[in-house]
């Protein structure tokens, strides 16, 4: 499949998640970054951040992984997890998630096991903070599926699997479900969904010690008709959800209930100019660790939108950055919330902004990185 079929099919679909626990203010951070390939050229690349100027260093390279669109890495640190998709992406049959194990902070990567996705183009991962559940969207058959870790951190075999149904407006890219993303609650209870293909947020309970999943009080809030909801991010105060909508350019704010898992729909803000007139699609959401900055990508404008987030929720636009290459495909904040990290996935460049702790505004530092279709990037 070439990279004009998948952007049409499935456009830019994957993202980047960084751990709960990373590296102290004195350490490098370590980076793995995945490119969307097959074969050998299909790898996931570690790289060390000097901390100071925001540079990236590459120092290993995995390539026995193919498509490896998104990562998640376990609470402890030992273990990382990947989309695998050997020959074709997208193809008839169910893809991958591979479990690695991580050697320390050498940037290296043991393959302990792979087990089905369930589905096809494969393109969310999540883990809850127990390191004992992850789940995983699957966007062309529009599914959601849960897998057990064991103690080695392998993977056991699928716990749940949940077959989207239905369609939304949109006859070209609507027609039936898409699962954009695969969110697992901060308080551990609820994992929701995003699906683009029928404008729903779907909720299930989350049962971390099986990795079970079943329907929520709530099963689902709808967006905007035609807006596509593609990635979830929670407020790090755990009371806001934002969704970013691929195919109205937007990002809309819930209230949430951590005991029910209600989601109360507030405010929706565009993420571009309002004299842009081409083409665009959102792509992904990060925040700054205290909560105060919230960043959006604009594929096609070519961007990074930037809001201030206020103590309801609300946000007020910032700026809208260049992304200085094409597609931005997804964010990364590190840490310290001194530098955010843009995968141009087209654009096969890899771009590393400081952010002005008190502005929130976008300054890139060094020189974009090359790397192959760049498609998750995972802060350790």
């Amino acid at each position: 499949m070439s990279y004009e079929q998948v952007f049409f099919l499935f456009p830019l679909v994957a993202g980047i998640a960084f751990s709960n626990v990373t590296a102290t203010a004195a350490e490098e951070p370590l980076i793995f970054i995945s490119a969307f390939a097959p074969g050998e050229k299909g790898a996931i690349h570690a790289y060390k951040m000097n901390p100071q100027t925001g540079e990236l260093k590459l120092v290993e390279r995995t390539s026995d992984v193919e498509h490896p669109f998104f990562l998640a890495v376990s609470p402890d640190n030992k273990f990382l997890y990947s989309i695998h998709a050997p020959g074709k992406f997208s193809g008839k049959d169910n893809e991958f998630v591979s479990a690695f194990a991580l050697e320390g902070r050498t940037g290296k990567l043991k393959l302990l096991n792979r087990q089905s996705s369930q589905g096809t183009a494969s393109c969310y991962l999540d883990i809850d903070k127990s390191g004992k559940a992850v789940v995983v969207a699957n966007y062309t058959t529009g599914s959601v599926a849960s897998l057990p870790v064991k103690e080695d951190g392998s993977l056991g075999e699928p716990e749940t699997f949940i077959q989207h149904t239905g369609s939304s407006v949109n006859p070209q890219r609507q027609k039936e479900p898409h699962a954009h993303c695969s969110v697992i609650s901060p308080d551990q209870n609820f994992v929701f969904a995003a699906d683009l293909g029928l404008d729903k947020i779907l909720a299930y309970q989350l049962n971390p010690e099986t990795a079970e999943l079943t329907p929520a009080a709530q099963p689902f809030v709808r967006t905007i008709p035609g807006a596509g909801p593609r990635h979830l991010a929670f407020h790090p105060d755990g009371k806001q959800m934002y969704v970013i909508n691929e195919l109205k350019n937007s990002i809309t704010e819930f209230d949430y209930n951590p005991e029910s898992g209600m989601l109360i729909e507030g405010q929706t803000i565009s993420t571009l100019p309002e004299d842009f007139t081409g083409t665009s699609h959102c792509a992904d959401l990060e925040f700054t660790p205290d909560g105060k900055f919230l960043y959006g990508t604009n594929r096609g404008h070519d961007s990074i939108a930037a809001y201030q987030v206020d103590d309801q929720g609300k946000l007020t636009l910032i700026e809208i950055t260049p992304s200085l290459g094409k597609g931005p495909q997804n964010l990364a904040v590190t840490a310290d919330g001194k530098f955010l990290i843009c995968a141009n996935m087209p654009g096969n460049n890899v771009v590393v902004f400081q952010i002005d702790a008190k502005s929130g505004k976008l300054s890139p530092v060094g020189v974009p990185v090359e790397i192959p279709s760049p498609s998750c990037i995972m802060i350790r």
